[in-house]
């Protein structure tokens, strides 16, 4: 074995073991674009979503099939309709659809029964389980357009689902749902993962889709080189969603923010949107801290939020412990008043159990980060990462390039999460004089992309 392998793959295990006890018992909707399959990348994603099964993560697998239904309607020489963002389904049309999803069904099936050695489904044992969980209703005529045989979801068997899963199965759903009367109806995959989730309150909603994530600047998110934003919170996304245009094809912004969205709002925590483009990138996504695409999130559910003047309590009694052991520099009452608006904090039922805040120096296109606090009955449930993320939201509005921190005590959390140590004369001229040399703080800084 190299001597270099532990000195890296040691720590980067260790910092993988917090998701994997965060996420163990939870359920999540993972919705695949058919674009993923048809790309070739079925085999690989199939080994990633065993290991995700075997850290204890409860699944429920929705697969799309677009390309395979654009396919077999070409080699039948029958042209596709589509209207307001949707297919039209004639009986022609239904029936490549069900040709389409059996052999998807298939193909995954066999991808989820590999189990040669020396590979990630060695030993996986993994067991698919279908059903029909799907009741659906017509969508009927819409501006004169007869859509025949496309439906919406009506309702989710979603104790026939959480059954299923409790007991180790992961269920593969085709987007097909059948009416009362037996009749079927195409529906589609964003609209079958949603309902799902929602119906589930599953923990997470993950689409894999042929998309980065939602770009920072969505007139320029067909740009490779366009950044995306990491993270929205909810009320963020609906303004966001409500300033674009109505998505016609899956590569429009909207298309996908409009499903997580709506699930988000109807109780499912987190809504994920990430390339299938980036191998592993579902692991990346759920066991690193940025992740790669865009994950949405209910910030109601947390209380992130910044502060007001009817925290000053809050934050007081949160900090003085820490300054009493000196991990923290003491500030006093007025000087929090004067700087409320600086301070970001996470609040449960009144009661303030984290907050920072953040003095900027635009001079120098930077900001410190100080009295980042965590209360001790919650410390590990990822809370500083919420915090620092929404500080570095913060930064980032401002036009700012980078944030810094001075700290004595917690030099290794930092790193860890992409600081790095700078000589104290790195600091701007105006913090380098309030510079306290005899506590001899270390001061780490983030570039911020």
């Amino acid at each position: 074995m190299s001597y270099v392998f532990p000195h890296t793959f040691v720590p980067w295990f260790r910092s993988v073991a917090p998701y994997i006890h965060a996420h163990r018992g939870k359920t999540f909707v993972v919705a695949i674009a058919g674009e993923l399959i048809a790309a070739g990348k079925l085999a690989t994603f199939a080994q990633d979503l065993a290991i995700i099964h075997a850290t204890g993560i409860k699944l429920v697998l929705i697969h799309g099939f677009r390309p395979q239904v654009e396919e077999q309607l070409a080699a039948k020489g029958h042209t596709s309709r589509f209207s307001h963002g949707m297919r039209v389904t004639d009986a022609f049309a239904l029936d490549c659809a069900q040709e389409a999803a059996g052999q998807l069904r298939y193909e995954i099936e066999a991808a989820f029964s590999q189990g040669l050695p020396n590979t990630p489904m060695a030993h996986s044992q993994i067991r698919l389980l279908s059903g029909n969980f799907i009741t659906a209703r017509p969508v009927g005529i819409v501006d004169g357009i007869d859509f025949q045989h496309t439906g919406f979801v009506r309702r989710i068997d979603a104790m026939s689902v959480r059954r299923a899963i409790d007991f180790g199965s992961i269920v593969l759903m085709s987007p097909f749902g059948f009416s009362p009367t037996g009749e079927a109806f195409n529906l589609s995959m964003e609209d079958v993962a949603t309902s799902t989730a929602i119906a589930l309150q599953a923990d997470k909603l993950i689409f894999v889709t042929e998309v980065r994530g939602v770009p920072q600047d969505p007139t320029q998110a067909n740009d490779p080189e366009c950044e995306i934003d990491q993270e929205l919170a909810l009320a963020d996304a609906e303004k966001l969603l409500a300033a674009l245009p109505n998505p016609v094809q899956p590569t429009d912004t909207a298309f996908y923010l409009q499903h997580a969205v709506k699930a988000a709002k109807n109780g499912v925590e987190r809504v994920h949107i990430i390339p299938y483009s980036v191998d592993g990138s579902i692991l990346m996504e759920l066991f690193t801290h940025d992740g790669v695409g865009t994950m949405i999130v209910d910030e109601k559910l947390e209380s992130l939020r910044e502060a007001n003047s009817d925290d000053i309590g809050g934050i007081l009694q949160l900090i003085e412990p820490f300054e009493r052991d000196g991990t923290l520099v003491k500030r006093s009452r007025t000087e929090i008043e004067r700087d409320i608006g600086h301070y970001t904090v996470i609040e449960h039922d009144g009661v303030i159990f984290g907050c920072a805040a953040l003095y900027p120096y635009p001079e120098a296109k930077t900001a410190e980060m100080a009295a980042l606090t965590v209360s001790p009955d919650v410390q590990g449930q990822g809370d500083g990462e919420r915090i620092l993320k929404r500080v570095e939201q913060r930064a980032k509005a401002m036009g700012l390039d980078s944030i810094f921190v001075l700290t004595t005590r917690t030099m290794h959390w930092f790193i860890k999460r992409g600081f790095q140590q700078v000589d104290p004369e790195w600091l701007p001229e105006a913090r380098k004089r309030k510079y306290n040399w005899d506590r001899r703080s270390k001061v780490l800084v983030k570039r911020l992309g």
